[in-house]
């Protein structure tokens, strides 16, 4: 079962960028208020700060779309 997280606008880049640092995700969703996805995140053991830096622009520019988000986190250890 995936975790998810409501949290709003301003606070999403600092959540996403807490999540990859944990380290146990495989996919971040970001999905707005009704339930659509944004961007589904693969996060990968060899991600580093290159590849990483570009995603984290695209969380910060839907940051600014919407006020409200739910992101979603399967974590490795969730069965599919």
């Amino acid at each position: 079962m995936a975790a998810e997280f409501k949290i709003n606008g301003k606070e999403l880049l600092a959540k996403i960028e807490e999540l990859i640092k944990e380290g146990n995700a495989r996919r971040i969703i970001i999905k707005d208020e009704s339930g659509r996805t944004y961007i589904e995140i693969p996060v990968t053991l060899g991600v580093i700060g290159v590849v990483l830096a570009p995603i984290l622009a695209a969380v910060a520019a839907i940051a600014a779309l919407a006020s409200n988000f739910t992101v979603e986190v399967i974590r490795r250890d969730d069965q599919e």
